[in-house]
């Protein structure tokens, strides 16, 4: 297996160009430190522009959990020169699309416009993240509103066992365990001081990137991203680049299984180990490895659990990567009569695999199929505009969609099996969320 080849992306003030075949991509930091990425699509006719801050839940002050996803509902509520509706109505009456996304390391505001839209588009977007009112009682509709999302999350049992499962694999005391939207009591406690406070931290021209990826001309959205600066009022003399300060994720793996009991009919079952993190040159052999075990109808968990023996209806495997930390796990959701069973079946094919590695015919169908799925994804400008943003906030690189697909396929048989012998290795841990039964161990 070998590394991917990337472009560093500099913090020093410029432009630089990163070939891309036909779809070429551009990168501007301003002297402010604002980092400007952009593809143009001159075939398609929309726009997807994302503007980025490279904090989430993990980063948030003691005091301020769930302020990340707090400004992700309040962005939206107004600013001195919009009011809610406007935001909402500048995008529906021309068929375009926004929302955002709060993560455990981003977040990101975006929208989908027809390429004659964009500059619209451009300007809502910065306004409401340069300019947005805070108000207290905005603050206080949408308390109700985000506890509400949390309580729908906590009758989800796919939604509690992953939460649990994060606690579990990385110790309560680890900001990579926190709630992305923090707990229901943390948001009742949360003021709108502090949320008021972090965004004056972290929404600067020293934290703030910008992708647009369609039919757009690099230098105009450059420019017109500058003055949307300007009318937002933003002191743009300082260009420092700010990242957050993250203390490293340690190992505190709660190992065993955990059954969290909830009136429903089917046992949840997630079980998993700690992995790779995005920016280890394993990640590609992580990638192929969970495919083969569980990532489709042709995997090994697919077959074995359902096809074979029909313990489960839905039993899948998938990665997890941070800046400085990762997992793996394995799902499945089976009557939990059935649950103990269903796990040694996904641990012994995990053995099986850091026994004796995988199939060439495997090897070559999980090739396939992340190439597949990785260059249609790449049709969608919105996927084009967040991976542009992906790569500068999570690596602070950029690999090309010729490299990516090269380092994939160099991916070797010895490589999958050395990955799933350490995976096999690492301390384990499971969660059952299901009826009420002890399945405690």
């Amino acid at each position: 297996m070998k590394s991917a080849s990337c472009t560093v992306l500099p913090d020093a003030p410029g432009t630089i160009a990163i070939e891309e075949a036909t779809t070429p991509i551009q990168r501007t930091v301003l002297p402010c430190g604002v980092r400007v990425l952009t593809q143009r699509v001159e075939t398609s006719p929309s726009v997807a522009i994302t503007a980025w801050i490279p904090v989430g839940s993990r980063d948030e002050a003691s005091g301020h959990e769930g302020s990340t996803h707090y400004l992700e509902h309040l962005l939206f509520k107004g600013t001195p020169s919009r009011d809610a509706a406007e935001i909402a109505r500048a995008f529906d009456r021309v068929g375009g699309e926004s929302n955002a996304t709060t993560t455990k390391e981003y977040t990101n505001y975006y929208a989908v416009v027809l390429k004659e839209d964009a500059r619209m588009a451009t300007s809502v977007l910065l306004d409401m993240v340069t300019s947005p009112l805070l108000d207290a009682s905005d603050f206080a509709t949408e308390r109700g509103v985000i506890i509400n999302e949390l309580r729908l999350a906590q009758d989800d049992p796919a939604d509690v066992a992953h939460e649990t499962f994060a606690r579990r694999l990385f110790g309560d005391t680890q900001a990579l365990a926190k709630p992305t939207g923090g707990t229901v009591e943390q948001v009742e406690a949360t003021t709108l001081e502090a949320v008021r406070e972090h965004h004056r931290k972290w929404y600067s021209p020293r934290t703030l990137v910008v992708t647009a990826a369609g039919n757009v001309d690099h230098d105009a959205f450059v420019d017109h991203v500058s003055a949307c600066l300007r009318e937002g009022g933003w002191d743009l003399s300082d260009g420092t680049i700010l990242r957050p300060d993250r203390a490293p994720t340690r190992g505190h793996v709660t190992e065993g299984r955990v059954h969290l009991k909830k009136p429903v009919e089917l046992g949840y079952l997630l079980v998993g180990m700690p992995a790779v993190s995005v920016h280890d040159p394993g990640r590609f052999a992580l990638s192929t490895l969970t495919h083969i075990l569980g990532g489709g109808m042709s995997s090994r968990l697919f077959q074995e659990i359902r096809e074979k023996r029909g313990l489960a209806y839905t039993t899948y495997a998938y990665p997890a990567a941070y800046s400085d930390a990762g997992y793996v796990a394995m799902y499945a959701g089976c009557e939990l009569d059935h649950v103990d069973e269903v796990e040694a079946r996904m641990i012994d094919e995990l053995a099986d695999l850091a026994e004796h590695g995988p199939t060439q015919r495997e090897l070559d169908d999980a090739f396939g199929q992340l190439r597949g799925s990785f260059a249609l994804g790449l049709d969608d400008n919105r996927v084009r505009s967040s991976r542009l943003g992906s790569a500068e906030i999570t690596r602070g690189a950029y690999t090309s969609v010729a490299d990516h697909l090269a380092a994939m396929r160099s991916v070797s048989a010895e490589d999958v099996r050395a990955m799933a012998h350490k995976l096999i290795n690492e301390p384990r841990t499971s969660v059952v969320v299901g009826p009420d039964r002890d399945l405690d161990r």
